[in-house]
């Protein structure tokens, strides 16, 4: 069985707000120096899930696969610290600005290079634009099954079954293989590397794939192929106003809030 593995790389959602600028004429986010780039949390729970498998004594071989910067070969190399057998990192100029649709696409194009597979990993959502489209994305391009929300996932054969988050409780789901499943932070905390595996991760090699290795076109990815029209970017301003109400009793109070309250349409 061949599990894949889509993880993103993402500025460490436990720093400050204060730390992002907004470039608003380019309409993205800028990078500030010694900002800590890490994996994605989803995505490091969908690799625990592809573990978790295969330590159910299944057969398999797991692919952890990120498409970003070279810098993004960081994220491969934890995946492989955490068990993945192989990675690969799609890395391209091309690439940048990209959408989901262009994303989705250039895994798609990258999981028929490999081969195909039996299954495909990601977290429910990336933890930077939190749009949750890729992984339903590419079960759309490979025209198979996909499951969202998973808190687990268990193979039986060729069978997939899959316990998924609900907003009021949960859903079993069984489908054949191939399929999509994207991973929920309720499948629980994933593991640590340890030092061991960290350093012999560090010497395994990762492949790295550009747009003409997957055979697409510049125009068909990155900001020229994106489906996605952003109009702004920008950061919220927040407006404050105080107003007191006067009166000369409880009652005048309660009548100039009330009309207060009517001309700004409230009530």
């Amino acid at each position: 069985m061949h599990i894949v593995v889509c993880a993103k790389q993402v500025p460490n959602p436990e720093i400050a707000s204060s730390i992002f600028r907004v470039d608003e004429v380019n309409k993205q986010v800028v990078a500030i120096a010694g900002m800590s780039m890490v994996v994605s949390p989803f995505d490091e729970q969908a690799m625990e899930a592809a573990l978790r498998i295969r330590e159910k004594g299944e057969d398999v071989k797991i692919t952890i696969m990120s498409m970003g910067p070279p810098s993004a070969r960081d994220v491969i190399k934890y995946g492989l610290s955490m068990g993945a057998d192989e990675g690969v990192l799609l890395t391209d100029p091309s690439f940048d600005g990209g959408d989901a649709f262009t994303t989705a696409l250039v895994l798609t194009e990258a999981i028929k290079k490999l081969g195909g597979c039996d299954l495909v990993l990601t977290g429910r959502q990336a933890a930077d634009w939190d749009a949750g489209i890729v992984g339903c994305g590419i079960a759309e391009m490979l025209g198979i099954p996909a499951i969202t929300f998973a808190k687990s996932v268990q193979v039986d054969a060729s069978t997939l079954r899959v316990i998924r988050v609900l907003d009021d409780g949960f859903e079993t789901v069984e489908t054949a293989l191939p399929a999509v499943v994207t991973i929920s932070n309720e499948l629980g905390t994933p593991r640590t590397a340890n030092l061991r595996e960290t350093m012999r991760a560090a010497r395994k090699p990762v492949q790295a794939w550009t747009a003409a290795d997957l055979g697409l076109a510049a125009t068909q990815v990155g900001n020229a192929g994106a489906r996605r029209c952003l109009e702004r970017l920008y950061v919220p301003v927040k407006a404050r106003h105080c107003e007191l109400i006067k009166g000369a009793s409880p009652e005048e109070l309660a009548r100039n809030l009330v009309q207060r309250l009517q001309e700004a349409k409230l009530i």
